[in-house]
């Protein structure tokens, strides 16, 4: 599965209403971060399918979005569960901690 488009319009449904943890990355075209953390990010999409669902809001877009949730600095990601954020980071983080972040939010078998 390939990462979603989150806009101002499609937040509830796709992230409010998820029964799967989702990680939003809060990002932009021009961000040269963003655009090395978007790759590491869409490949968890297909490895995380069924677990967690990845979502990517562009703040340039969706400034309702960004403003809602104190974006200040993109690349942000936040990981919601029950449609609340419970978890974030800033910047373009390698992989492996990509992964610890995730890890611990993700349902057991």
């Amino acid at each position: 599965m390939a990462t979603v488009a989150v806009t101002d319009d499609t937040f509830d449904a796709e992230v409010k209403n998820s029964d799967i943890p989702v990680v939003v990355d809060f990002w932009a075209e021009w961000c040269g971060p963003c655009k090395q953390l978007g790759p590491v990010i869409d490949e968890l999409a297909g490895e995380y399918e069924g677990k967690a669902k990845i979502g990517k809001v562009n703040v340039d877009n969706n400034q309702d979005l960004a403003a809602q949730f104190g974006i200040r600095s993109i690349p942000t990601v936040k990981l919601f569960k029950d449609g609340q954020p419970v978890d974030e980071f800033a910047g373009a983080l390698p992989e492996a901690q990509i992964r610890a972040f995730l890890e611990p939010h993700l349902p057991r078998a």
